[in-house]
């Protein structure tokens, strides 16, 4: 079963991946095989520089009126 991580970005976080990038306007998802590989993933992709981390169960859909510009965007690295 595949588990996706959600990660959010602040203002001074902006990367740029395979083409895509990552930034205050969207949020990124990893998917990976649980929630500590996906957290892993996030510090290996992002350093330290990014906002936050959500587990796939408690991630809250809602929050995404934040993120109205961009959207969700799958990591693919």
């Amino acid at each position: 079963m595949t588990h996706k991580t959600y990660i959010t970005f602040g203002h001074d976080h902006k990367h740029a991946i395979n083409g895509q990038t990552f930034d205050k306007d969207c949020v990124a998802v990893i998917e990976s095989g649980g929630p500590v590989s996906g957290r892993q993933k996030a510090f290996e992709l992002f350093g330290k520089y990014f906002c936050f981390e959500y587990p796939q169960a408690t991630w809250d859909d809602s929050k995404m009126r934040y993120y109205f510009r961009r959207g969700y965007i799958t990591v693919t690295a």
